[in-house]
């Protein structure tokens, strides 16, 4: 677990919203200083306001945490092509990564 990381998870998720400070501040309940705070790592969220984070970016607390990398795919607003093409290039990259594997 990284905790010290935090505050740039908690940021890029934000930015990955299209959220500032300030809109991320009011959907949570807390002032904009205070947002700017977890960023910084200045100051954590009590767990209230931390499910409330996880919640209003749609990310997991393992993610917020450090206890994973993985963050979701919103695929929402792709098209049926778009996401074809998506998972083909996942299909591509998992090809390449088990070809490297087996060169070990």
């Amino acid at each position: 677990m990284n905790i010290e990381y935090l505050g740039d998870k908690l940021k890029a998720a934000r930015k990955s919203k299209n959220l500032t400070q300030k809109g991320l501040a009011e959907k949570v309940g807390v002032k904009t200083r205070t947002v700017a705070s977890y960023e910084q790592g200045s100051a954590y969220p009590s767990l209230e306001i931390f499910g409330k984070l996880c919640d209003t970016l749609n990310i997991s607390a393992d993610y917020l945490l450090g206890i994973s990398d993985k963050m979701p795919l919103e695929m929402g607003g792709l098209t049926d092509e778009q996401m074809q093409l998506f998972f083909q290039l996942i299909a591509i990259v998992e090809q390449f990564n088990n070809h490297n594997e087996a060169k070990k």
